[in-house]
């Protein structure tokens, strides 16, 4: 059974086997600016903001960068943007800050939101910080033992959980319900991670045109619209102390967005390597689900579909994998790009070049499977 330790912290890149670590030097901010800040406009937990904090960078993650802000009495976490070159419209620490607000009376799964700072002169970008969780972070691989019977439940707690954010109303939130555009989300993603793509290519960067031309091509109908994660992932929940496997918080809601949920499983699935997968995409596994009764994604496939209401073929759920294997690869490439160009020096970043390479042959596989079983 996973147990949690007092020392876990509820962020995206915060467990036992993921601990906070001296902050880099490229990553330092003013400390005592934060501190300052906190305490004039902090809208939680003020009683436990005196003094300047201790602050400790957490490894994890190669998007936003996460730090420990640990004061006497009370732990936060603050979030800032990365260095360097940054995709248009991504790290808005506003949008995923005032997203988290507006899902707590909806949605109990999010931390409490301590406060959002768009004044770049504190600590040179706009930041927020939130509670800690306390809990445990499942990463690659398990801190204690667990059954078979356990993982299908971890399983199924998560499936509980997504079908409840894709089942919020969002239209009883208006926070939320601006975040959608209406129908044409599916050709809204094709077009503008093609184009994320293209923006992100280094002189090392493949060939993808095929894979492309196929999206563009087999791109479906919207099924629904719904709220949305866009990086679901079992090292973004935090797990109850306890040791019940019950899903207390969801993180990370940067890309959250109203659109179409098969999208987002097909997101939450691209990271999803399982045990006979082969020895490469066993060695990008960042989550234990490799494990003795984890699901296939199959299996998450078709009980998420029951749950739904959705009728979806293995031949029309083949889209949903090559996008977000796509999407992954263009995630990759963006933090690729910014390694390559020296933009950082944290060399975690040295292998999403070669990732990137593998994942454009998974996808071309899976475009010619379509193409030799006659798939639509």
């Amino acid at each position: 059974m996973v147990s949690a330790s007092s020392t876990n912290d509820g962020n995206p890149a915060n467990d036992e086997g993921n601990p906070a670590k001296p902050v880099r030097a490229e990553d330092a901010f003013d400390v005592e600016a934060v501190a300052a800040w906190l305490r004039e406009h902090a809208t939680a937990f003020r009683e436990d903001l005196e003094g300047t904090p201790d602050v400790r960078q957490f490894p994890g993650g190669a998007s936003n960068l996460t730090y420990l802000l640990r004061y006497p009495t009370r732990d936060l976490i603050l979030r800032r943007p990365p260095t360097g070159a940054k995709a248009a419209g991504a790290h808005d620490m506003g949008r995923e800050f005032r997203i988290q607000s507006a899902l707590a009376p909806v949605f109990p799964y999010v931390p409490r939101m301590v406060g959002f700072c768009q004044d770049e002169a504190v600590i040179g970008s706009d930041f927020y910080v939130m509670e800690k969780l306390d809990g445990t972070i499942l990463r690659r691989d398990l801190p204690a033992p667990m059954s078979a019977e356990e993982a299908s439940t971890l399983c199924a707690h998560a499936l509980d959980v997504l079908v409840d954010l894709h089942s919020v109303d969002v239209a009883s939130v208006p926070e939320l319900e601006q975040l959608g555009r209406g129908d044409g989300y599916v050709g809204r993603q094709v077009s503008g991670w093609i184009h994320r793509f293209g923006k992100a290519r280094t002189d090392d960067t493949g060939d993808w045109s095929d894979i492309v031309a196929w999206l563009e091509a087999h791109q479906p109908a919207d099924v629904a619209q719904t709220l949305i994660h866009n990086d679901y992932r079992l090292d973004n929940m935090v797990l109850a102390p306890d040791g019940s496997l019950r899903i207390i918080g969801v993180l990370d809601w940067e890309m959250a967005t109203v659109g179409d949920p098969l999208m987002d499983l097909g997101g939450m699935l691209s990271y999803w390597v399982q045990a006979d997968d082969d020895e490469f995409f066993l060695m990008f596994r960042r989550q234990p689900t490799t494990e003795p009764g984890m699901w296939t994604r199959q299996e998450f496939v078709e009980r998420y579909c029951d749950r739904m209401g959705f009728t979806v073929t293995p031949a029309q759920w083949r889209f949903y994998e090559v996008f977000g294997l796509f999407r992954l690869a263009v995630i990759a490439q963006q933090i690729w790009y910014r390694y390559f160009h020296k933009q950082t020096t944290n060399e975690a970043y040295a292998v999403f070049g070669p990732a990137v390479g593998y994942l454009e042959q998974r996808c071309r596989r899976l475009v010619s499977a379509g193409s030799t079983d006659g798939a639509p």
